[in-house]
């Protein structure tokens, strides 16, 4: 299992009932995701340099177990589905306490969008190859390009 994110929880992500906030959750997962997308050469300043930066359609929290303040967590990241040539995606993050246990699952659906059309986008062939080595969970799914 590779951790894309480790860090402490801060005051500011704790809700009114003393755990980690429901939008904290998201912050881990998508700060997750562009470490993993670095760590694949995916780099900020090279996917604004093609004017293409990713977009998400959906997002979907499972809650497992309470994130206290303070508590050091790790996320990981594994692609679940996605086109054979990335345009598509699917990703799953899973986030894990300090004391080892899985505190949330989340899982996100996205593509890549074309930041001065703002219309979808399909990454050049030499970014797609770098995205398409992304970690695979062991239920990864492949789907067909549109004809």
């Amino acid at each position: 299992m590779e951790f894309f994110y480790e860090g402490q929880v801060l005051w500011s992500q704790i809700d009114s009932n003393q755990h980690m906030r429901h939008s904290a959750y998201a912050d881990f997962a998508a700060q997750a995701r562009i470490i993993m997308l670095e760590s694949l050469g995916l780099k900020l300043p090279t996917l604004y340099e093609y004017k293409i930066g990713p977009v998400l359609f959906r997002e979907e929290l499972i809650y497992l177990r309470e994130i206290g303040i303070n508590e050091q967590i790790r996320v990981t990241c594994e692609l679940i589905k996605s086109r054979p040539d990335g345009s598509r995606w699917a990703i799953r993050h899973e986030l894990y306490r300090g004391d080892g246990v899985k505190a949330a699952i989340i899982n996100a659906e996205g593509s890549w969008i074309d930041m001065e059309k703002r219309k979808l986008a399909i990454l050049p062939a030499v970014l797609s190859e770098m995205f398409m080595k992304a970690p695979r969970s062991s239920d990864y799914m492949e789907e067909a390009n549109p004809a």
